[in-house]
């Protein structure tokens, strides 16, 4: 039975279980509804990137901070493809545009969509992360046959005021409901190491799981250092068992969804993504950059999972079980 109703005490006793048994509960469930030895593969691509006049505290592209990063204009259908076959070429299944935008402008919809129907056309599922979407946005995606849309909530529904101010938590969950809604499938999860307290990243996952319906995909990225953007004056070092216990809690309540690793990989030790897949997570991004961060070369992704006996799933990872 997949439950929507978990409360932060029942979320906050599985979380603190002594680490054998939360594994242990994490790997049943994992195995209950995914092949465990699978490994699904996304590549992720800024086609916009820069100048958005959001404020998010962490991020690199925002106007608001002097990080570097330089805006550029929305790039052509046939830059895209080039790059999908790319992805394709080195293992992906999943290819994710990112736009660094509050909201897609209607002019630029029909490019969009044609992004999609052009990626969808080499076989690769698709996936974008443009910002918050009007209803008709979301239907004209949903018609070029979009099959995912990521947005995440980022953090807990009482840090969220400390992240960003141009926009709330509400904005934030009515375009997943919208998503949702309109027959997209949903990619939405959250960033560990900003500052904020445990009982936070406990809050994210809860907010998630007790959504209408649960992500089809939920990313759990670690802060990476990005110097100039508000964020790193308090970012704090993630505890790798506190990691590990995160990923196996959104397992738990989440049992049907696909847990991502996403950002931050690049400073984890073969060991500790070990644990993370043994903790249910069974989804990694691929190729050496992700929007403006980097990420492990191919080669090492390969060799981590040659030594760890698993493969990259053909397809989703998902296995006919009964639901636990």
């Amino acid at each position: 039975m997949i439950r929507t109703d978990w409360t932060m005490a029942e979320a906050r006793a599985i979380h603190d279980l002594p680490f054998a048994d939360l594994m242990h509960r994490a790997q049943a469930l994992h195995r209950a509804h995914f092949d465990p030895t699978a490994i699904e593969t996304a590549s992720l691509l800024s086609i916009k990137t820069g100048g958005c006049p959001e404020d998010c505290g962490y991020c690199s592209q925002s106007a608001h901070h002097d990080t570097g990063v330089k805006a550029t204009k929305l790039m052509d259908t046939a830059e895209v493809l080039a790059a999908a076959r790319q992805a394709k070429a080195a293992g992906a299944q999943r290819f994710c545009m990112g736009a660094a935008w509050r909201s897609p402008k209607d002019r630029d919809m029909d490019k969009l969509c044609d992004m999609v129907r052009s990626v969808a056309d080499l076989g690769l599922e698709t996936c974008m992360t443009l910002g918050m979407l009007s209803p008709e946005q979301v239907a004209r995606l949903k018609a070029a046959g979009l099959d995912f849309y990521n947005h995440n909530i980022d953090t807990s529904p009482d840090y969220y005021a400390r992240i960003a101010t141009t926009r709330t938590m509400a904005d934030r969950l009515d375009t997943v409901e919208q998503v949702r809604k309109g027959g997209i499938k949903v990619c939405c999860g959250g960033i560990l190491g900003m500052g904020e307290a445990e009982e936070d990243r406990i809050a994210m996952l809860v907010t998630l799981a007790t959504l209408p319906a649960h992500p089809d995909s939920v990313p759990v990225n670690l802060w990476n250092e990005i110097e100039g953007v508000p964020v790193q004056v308090r970012a704090q070092a993630v505890d790798p068992f506190a990691l590990v216990r995160i990923v196996a809690l959104a397992r738990i309540l989440m049992p049907a969804s696909v847990v991502r690793l996403s950002a931050g990989r690049t400073g984890m030790s073969d060991e500790l993504q070990a644990l993370c897949f043994l903790a249910g997570a069974n989804s990694i991004f691929v190729g050496d950059q992700l929007l403006t961060t980097g990420n492990p070369a191919a080669w090492k992704d390969h060799d981590l999972l040659t030594r760890l006996g698993m493969r990259v799933a053909k397809a989703r990872p998902q296995i006919a079980a009964p639901q636990a």
